[in-house]
């Protein structure tokens, strides 16, 4: 069945900065190239490898519709840095024929619902953050600032759902059939549809989803409870990470590095995931992902030292820590599972950097959060927000669980306004396309911890 066509995401940026002013639009779009003289014509169809026998195909894609024609040229608004000049030309690039120029007002958000004074502070409480209502399952954690999604798309849901499951036993063959209930428990499928609204394409959808599964088993079976242990974590994670970035060696021992790929469930996922993603995105794309999952890494590794040596980190060596074993990967790579591409020189700009990191720290303070109940049952000592802030602060486990959501909620309000400031001190197209996905994972993240009710309780705190 074709994939419908979706409505703009739902920005979670303030209004002003999601709805700026019309003159900076018109003049990004005056300076914008026609799309078939820049790319050689409309994009062709995503290129994923062959699929296996009994495969059955993904829907077709939807056409995209030609941008709107380019409005009369006027005076150029003063662009602060001079060397954005050139990246303010306009789109180009894989997906740039649905950018949309002019901004679609996003539908009302509900009113949010009155909160309990304490659960606060002041300046959380001036900031006007609360948890809204709406119809959604799942109850959200009381006093937390996030915003409402749109039900994802259920006929996207299954497809992604059904072939995420084909992928991970018949191509990767990731589990045994005793975790098939909570392979099915994890819900990727209604996770990624929520993140990437949009996506153009279920292939899209399925680039992500499957680097979501593969990033969770290598998570699951080297670091947490499916096996994983920080003894030899160093060794297991390296030797994981060439499935993403390839080792280049002798001829001698270039064939046994290739076999090592298929040794164990999370190499063969890490290795398929890319494998499908390295075809659809660009060298710069799929170099920024390598980047961000050796952060991943990196902080997969400071949390195994403390467990080795039996030490709770001071909370803001734990935050950190949080700020590279955290969600990065995930919104780094909305552009591509947009069907499009952020240039690298606007991708790595400070100010981008920084958006990206506040999206990253905020979305996993939220796991933390919501797993909270389920790290507590679950065997061994796990850390999180809550669990350093009692014990390095002296705080009761509510009090620690509470002050846990006004960190997130402050990580949240600096998110959006470096975002907010990112989009007027950089009028890009892509820039806002690429803040917009960011936000709308950020909200999807949010969406599906809450819905996870197979996964997550919450605590009982109030």
């Amino acid at each position: 069945m074709p994939a419908p066509e979706l409505p703009p995401p739902r920005s979670s940026l303030p209004e002003a900065a999601a709805h700026f002013g019309a003159h900076v639009l018109a003049s990004a779009a005056a300076r914008a190239p026609d799309v078939k003289a820049a790319t050689g014509g409309t994009p062709g169809p995503l290129s994923v490898p062959a699929p296996p026998a009994g495969h059955v195909p993904a829907p077709p894609a939807v056409p995209v519709a030609a941008p709107p024609s380019p409005a009369a040229a006027g005076e150029v608004a003063p662009v602060p840095d001079a060397g954005l000049e050139r990246l303010l030309r306009g789109p180009s690039g894989l997906g740039t024929a649905g950018l949309r120029l002019i901004l679609q007002k996003a539908p009302p958000v509900p009113a949010a619902a009155p909160l309990p004074a304490p659960l606060l502070s002041p300046a959380t409480r001036a900031a006007g953050a609360g948890a809204v209502v709406d119809r959604a399952e799942g109850t959200p954690v009381p006093g937390l600032y996030y915003h409402p999604v749109a039900e994802p798309d259920p006929e996207r849901v299954e497809e992604v759902s059904r072939r995420i499951k084909a992928w991970a036993v018949d191509e990767v063959s990731l589990f045994p059939d005793d975790w098939e209930k909570e392979f099915d428990g994890f819900s990727v499928g209604r996770y990624m549809v929520a993140c990437h609204p949009d996506a153009p394409t279920v292939d899209h959808l399925m680039l992500a989803t499957r680097l979501m599964v593969a990033e969770n088993a290598v998570d699951d079976c080297y670091c947490e409870d499916h096996g994983g242990s920080p003894d030899g974590l160093g060794e297991r994670l390296l030797l994981a990470h060439t499935a993403l970035d390839p080792l280049y060696t002798t001829e001698e021992y270039q064939p046994r590095w290739a076999e090592s790929l298929g040794a164990d469930a999370p190499r063969r996922a890490y290795h398929s995931a890319m494998e499908y993603f390295v075809r659809a995105a660009s060298p710069s794309q799929a170099d920024r992902l390598r980047h961000d999952m050796a952060r991943l890494h990196l902080g997969y590794l400071a949390e195994a030292a403390w467990a080795q040596l039996d030490r709770v980190p001071e909370v803001w060596e734990y935050l950190a820590m949080r700020q590279f074993n955290n969600f990065r990967p995930c919104p780094t790579i909305t552009d591509t599972v947009g069907g499009y591409e952020l240039p690298a020189d606007l991708h790595a700009r400070t100010a981008m950097q920084k958006v990206i990191a506040l999206a990253g720290n905020a979305t996993t303070i939220v796991n933390d959060l919501y797993s909270y109940t389920k790290e507590l049952d679950s065997p061994g000592h796990h850390l999180n927000l809550p669990v350093v802030i009692a014990e390095r602060e002296g705080l009761s486990e509510r009090d620690a669980y509470l002050k846990s959501v006004e960190v997130h909620n402050d990580l949240m309000h600096d998110f959006e306004a470096e975002a907010a400031a990112l989009t007027e001190a950089c009028p890009s197209p892509h820039v806002q396309r690429f803040l917009r996905g960011v936000a709308a994972w950020v909200d999807g993240n949010h969406y599906w911890h809450r819905t996870n009710t197979f996964r997550y309780r919450l605590p009982d705190f109030w």
